[in-house]
């Protein structure tokens, strides 16, 4: 998993990366809000770790920014020297999902990030086929039904399906699709991933009548979402 760390000492910083990269994550570290929010804008990350009171803008400000976007999916846990209930308190109402005062025995801390990525990710089936609304994925054949008619995709195309629908309600950076389907770095002026995800959405008709849509997320990429569960929610009188 790839996990980034807003935190204002290098030092700490620094040793809970090693911590996390120890347990098999991939981390990047920033030492101010307003870096970390420019780094998110090209790239995804699988959790955040963000430090209460750090220059520029705080992590108070950058969860509730993160959140007023509409990412509600990505786990954020607090690690901060601020030791007090009011903060925490405060963390958990704007919507982290944890809250660890320092210092921190890290090997409790990497089972409380695991233990979060657990709850937020969980497990994709092993099944070679399985079934998503309308949707039919068979990962041996590289292939997708839609009500029950084949519909033709190369296997490049099926990969970013594929990816798209094993992260519902994720948003997703170009980058971070570019490097998982073709793994190597993202090179700004292609057009490749957007042609791709065009098609796709024409395809397999993920338009919102078929119950999912596709939504493109400004200079950021793409968030496929499962209007079946947004309207689950809707009570007609």
């Amino acid at each position: 998993m790839h996990i980034a760390i807003l935190q204002s000492d290098a030092a700490l910083a620094k040793h809970l990366e090693v911590s996390l990269v120890d347990a098999g994550h991939t981390c990047t570290r920033q030492e101010d809000g307003l870096s970390m929010l420019r780094m998110l804008s090209r790239s995804s990350v699988d959790l955040l770790v963000l430090d209460w009171r750090v220059g520029r803008l705080s992590g108070a400000d950058m969860l509730r920014n993160i959140r007023a976007t509409g990412d509600t999916r990505m786990p954020v846990i607090f690690a901060s020297r601020d030791n007090s209930d009011e903060s925490a308190m405060r963390a958990l109402t704007l919507g982290a999902d944890d809250y660890i005062g320092l210092p921190v025995n890290l090997s409790l801390f990497r089972l409380r990030v695991d233990a979060l990525l657990r709850r937020s990710y969980p497990q994709t089936t092993d099944d070679t086929e399985y079934q998503l609304g309308p949707y039919r994925f068979n990962r041996n054949r590289l292939m997708v039904s839609f009500q029950g008619e084949s519909v033709t995709l190369s296997d490049t195309q099926f990969r970013v399906a594929e990816l798209l629908f094993s992260n519902i309600g994720r948003l997703l950076s170009r980058d971070h699709i570019f490097a998982t389907i073709w793994g190597r770095e993202f090179v700004e002026a292609t057009r490749t991933i957007d042609s791709h995800v065009s098609r796709i959405r024409s395809l397999l008709k993920i338009d919102g009548s078929s119950g999912f849509e596709i939504q493109s997320v400004y200079k950021i990429g793409y968030r496929l979402t499962d209007l079946r569960a947004a309207n689950a929610d809707v009570v007609v009188p």
